[in-house]
Formats: structure tokens, C-alpha cells, sequence
């Protein structure tokens, strides 16, 4: 298993980076998709239909596969030898971020489905702020990959 994982090395790093891509381009979208919908549609009506759907399938057609997939690699590159040390802080913080990034995706789900009932209490200005963590995140963790500072 583990020479097998070496040997796939160059194409799971390739798969990560596509998934990780795919993954945050949902995270920093949905928010948005979020502040128009609170913003712009009321509870019923096309402009709501529409938000609805564009909100559906980003998260469960492109974001939910691209957090599984960033996952699956990510865990197999932790476990290809040589790649982590895992005597070193880093990769424990980045394991936090991704965790914290995972939270924050669960966390637009339920948003999501709040907004398809009408019950969801948070403002287009609460959105714009908490489209603000992911990037908090994402800075923190290519740090931790690239800089290993720690």
C-alpha cells in the first residue's frame, strides 16, 4: 500500500490541487449567492425559485463532491511516506484549518436550507462577513503547506 501510494504521488498532489480549486471557488461563491438571495428575493416567486436552484447545485453538484475529493487525496498524501512530518506542528494546524473549513461548509448547508424555508435570521451583511473566514483559512493553511513555519 504505501509503495503504491509513492507511486501515486505526482497525481494525487494534482488531483488535491484540482479538488482543493473546485472546493473553495463553492466556498467563496455560495455566501454571495447568499447576500443576493436575503437581499433580493422574497420567499416565494422566480427570482427565488432561481437563487434556490443556482444554491442547490453549486452545493451538492460541485462543492459537496469537491470536499469529498479534497479528503480522499488529502488524507492519501498524509499517508504517502516521507511527505509529513508529523513531529512538526504544521501539519496539525492544517489539519484545524481543513477541519474548521469543513464546519464552515456544514455551515452553509444548513444556511442553504434555511433560506428554502424562509427561517434563516441572518443578514446579506452577515453573509458578506462571513464570507470572510474562508480566506482567514485558506491564507493559514497554504502557509502551513508551503512556508511550514512551524
Amino acid at each position: 500500500m504505501i509503495d503504491f501510494l509513492t507511486e501515486l504521488y505526482p497525481w494525487t498532489k494534482s488531483l488535491h490541487i484540482i479538488s482543493v480549486v473546485a472546493w473553495m471557488s463553492g466556498i467563496f461563491y455560495l455566501p454571495r449567492l447568499f447576500v443576493y438571495h436575503t437581499e433580493n428575493a422574497s420567499l416565494e416567486g422566480e427570482i427565488h425559485d432561481l437563487f434556490q436552484i443556482m444554491e442547490v447545485k453549486l452545493f451538492r453538484m460541485i462543492m459537496n463532491p469537491a470536499m469529498i475529493s479534497v479528503w480522499v487525496f488529502g488524507l492519501m498524501l498524509a499517508f504517502t511516506p516521507g511527505i509529513v512530518d508529523w513531529s512538526s506542528t504544521w501539519p496539525w494546524v492544517k489539519a484545524l484549518m481543513v477541519c474548521l473549513m469543513t464546519w464552515y461548509h456544514h455551515w452553509l448547508g444548513r444556511r442553504r436550507k434555511e433560506l428554502l424555508l424562509g427561517t434563516c435570521n441572518i443578514s446579506g451583511r452577515q453573509f458578506r462577513m462571513m464570507n470572510e473566514v474562508p480566506t482567514v483559512l485558506l491564507v493559514v493553511i497554504v502557509v502551513m503547506v508551503v512556508v511550514r513555519p512551524f
